[in-house]
């Protein structure tokens, strides 16, 4: 059985001077953050991301979430404008030319953009979720169509 990570504040703040405050980002919000972070990446060690890499890819994304937190209370919409107009106020918002919502969605912050590096860097060919890898393929197993 593969150990669970925890969360490490002392870590996290030195790895992330950003939050270094802790009256501005008190202990038990980071830990609402980090417990949030492995909903997304599994505190269990195992698998092609272990050890430092990791507890160093669940800080990334819970300093992602912090980031848009603190993005979201400022009033401002995540996201790249496109346009604006100033008398009687549009702004047209668009996601950037990316291939999917959670590499659009990574890319709202510079942590979430050191995430999604990670975890290309590692994946090596992708990650799959449910069903067999060969239902991606041209063809099936033993070269039956």
């Amino acid at each position: 059985m593969a150990a669970t990570l925890t969360f490490d504040v002392a870590a996290f703040r030195t790895q992330f001077p950003a939050f270094a405050n802790a009256t501005t980002y008190p202990t038990l919000t980071l830990q609402g953050y980090w417990d949030a972070a492995i909903c997304y990446i599994s505190d269990t060690n195992s698998g092609r991301l272990m050890g430092d890499c990791r507890s160093r890819a669940i800080n990334m994304m819970t300093a992602h979430l912090t980031a848009l937190a603190d993005i979201i209370a400022a009033g401002k919409t995540p996201g790249y404008a496109q346009s604006a107009t100033v008398d009687k106020v549009s702004v047209t918002m668009t996601p950037p030319p990316v291939k999917n919502q959670l590499q659009w969605w990574l890319n709202l912050t510079p942590y979430g953009m050191q995430l999604y590096a990670l975890l290309y860097v590692r994946s090596r060919g992708g990650f799959t979720v449910g069903g067999s890898a060969e239902g991606k393929a041209f063809r099936k197993a033993y070269g039956v169509f």
